[in-house]
């Protein structure tokens, strides 16, 4: 085994990982989002802010020597002296700097001048006009105007709009996402103190649904974080080299006090794998729990067989 000194291994400790792929092996990086960067090899290992993490088998570090220990599976003395032999003897490889695209331009549809259809659609699915008027007065729900469809909005950090899903309000059913939404801001309800706690959902009406269970047990319902997928959350045959719904992690990096995340995903075969995948290749700092809802497929359902059941003992 080769001898390395231990000035070498200082020397090798400072490269962190995306100064090592840019200068020495750029067709190894790939641009994921924003400062956010990931490999060819490996699309769950994912670097930014001086660190690296590979979400699907738990590890992570700082330095590149960490990476080629405990990804490319090298000793110790050999990353030490590729790290070493490569600053010491080789000119970084010409290449340009991966440029972060400009963000997509989200294309909203027009709002009508009012939202008394959305209003009387979500209503008539039980959701509380409370949580309706909430999300309409924080522009995050409003009406169409030519089609009159639910417009569910999610923003980023600085309040810009970046993601629309549709849901139509008439007997037909429509589903879609407005042209240009970026998946990683979907619909979300933020916690109204300092929760540390996430609750996940897969569509923004199962999320408004849940709020209205927390309203009609006089729980409060602005107390922890709400997030909703971009759509239903498909992950890999193998689950180890599935990646977490783009929209759960973007939440993560922006509240990162959230250390407790529950899953209400649907009650059905897909969204049980969704959960088992979800649980399985988050990092272990985070406690993750699976409750689907007690009965129906999802949130919507069970919530309108609670006020059902209300409904029945209010007449008996």
């Amino acid at each position: 085994m080769p001898y390395v000194k231990p000035e070498q291994i200082e020397r090798a400790k400072q490269m962190d990982l995306l100064s090592y792929l840019q200068s020495y092996e750029p067709q190894e990086l790939v641009h994921f989002s924003g400062n956010v960067y990931t490999t060819r090899s490996h699309d769950s290992l994912k670097i930014s802010n001086g660190k690296w993490c590979w979400w699907s088998r738990g590890i992570g570090g700082r330095s590149a020597l960490d990476y080629l220990v405990k990804v490319r599976g090298l000793t110790l003395p050999e990353a030490v002296m590729q790290i070493d032999g490569q600053v010491l003897t080789l000119p970084p490889v010409s290449s340009k700097q991966p440029v972060s695209p400009e963000p997509r331009k989200l294309l909203l549809p027009e709002k009508n001048e009012n939202n008394d259809r959305v209003i009387a659609y979500l209503a008539g699915r039980g959701i509380d006009r409370e949580v309706i008027s909430y999300c309409i007065e924080t522009k995050s729900l409003y009406e169409s105007c030519n089609y009159h469809n639910a417009v569910f909005v999610g923003f980023d950090r600085q309040g810009v709009p970046r993601y629309a899903s549709l849901r139509g309000t008439s007997r037909r059913r429509f589903m879609g996402e407005a042209n240009g939404s970026d998946k990683h801001y979907s619909f979300s309800i933020p916690a109204r103190g300092r929760s540390g706690k996430l609750h996940l959902f897969e569509s923004a009406i199962d999320l408004m649904s849940y709020c209205t269970l927390d309203l009609l047990a006089n729980r409060d319902w602005r107390q922890d974080f709400c997030l909703s997928l971009a759509g239903i959350y498909k992950p890999r045959q193998d689950i180890g080299e599935s990646t977490p719904p783009a929209a759960l992690m973007q939440y993560l990096k922006d509240f990162s006090r959230i250390c407790e995340i529950s899953l209400h995903l649907d009650n059905d075969l897909v969204g049980q794998l969704a959960s088992k995948t979800i649980q399985t290749i988050l990092p272990s700092h985070y406690a993750v729990s699976d409750e689907p809802p007690e009965r129906g497929k999802d949130y919507n359902d069970y919530l309108k067989m609670v006020i059902n059941r209300q409904r029945e003992l209010e007449r008996c």
